[in-house]
């Protein structure tokens, strides 16, 4: 199953706003060209592709993490236990604290699950820094 998801994607254009190139203070984010005489509205040779109905990802791979497998969105070391490790990676929620993502940790650890954001080397990492320094 990854294998195609990554096939898929790979094929898949980049879709970027038009003369994204051109003016730097645009960026490379999506805008859909609406302009009278934009060749790339009209879907000239040559031009960007602009992104349609039928660049879609297959149902069976859509909003699936890179990995194959789904995101599950996790607040407390309770969530953990209901996650099945072949089909499903956590992702701890950015409202959790340091201790409760170090239990979450740790308990995800020792059900063999897959975590998406540890983050806990980083913190502990900052934390020796600022206390020795």
């Amino acid at each position: 199953m990854r294998k195609s998801i990554e096939e898929k994607k790979r094929r898949m254009p980049k879709f970027r706003r038009q003369e994204w190139f051109r003016f730097k203070k645009l960026g490379e984010k999506w805008r859909r060209p609406r302009g009278r005489d934009s060749k790339m509205r009209l879907g000239r040779k040559g031009k960007p592709a602009v992104a349609s109905v039928g660049y879609r990802l297959p149902r069976s791979t859509r909003g699936l993490h890179p990995s194959g497998l789904t995101e599950v969105i996790i607040n407390n070391p309770k969530d953990v236990e209901r996650v099945s490790p072949s089909k499903q990676a956590i992702r701890i929620a950015s409202g959790v604290g340091r201790h409760k993502r170090e239990r979450i940790l740790a308990r995800a650890k020792e059900l063999g699950i897959r975590v998406l954001n540890p983050g806990g080397e980083r913190y502990e990492a900052e934390h020796a820094e600022k206390v020795s320094g």
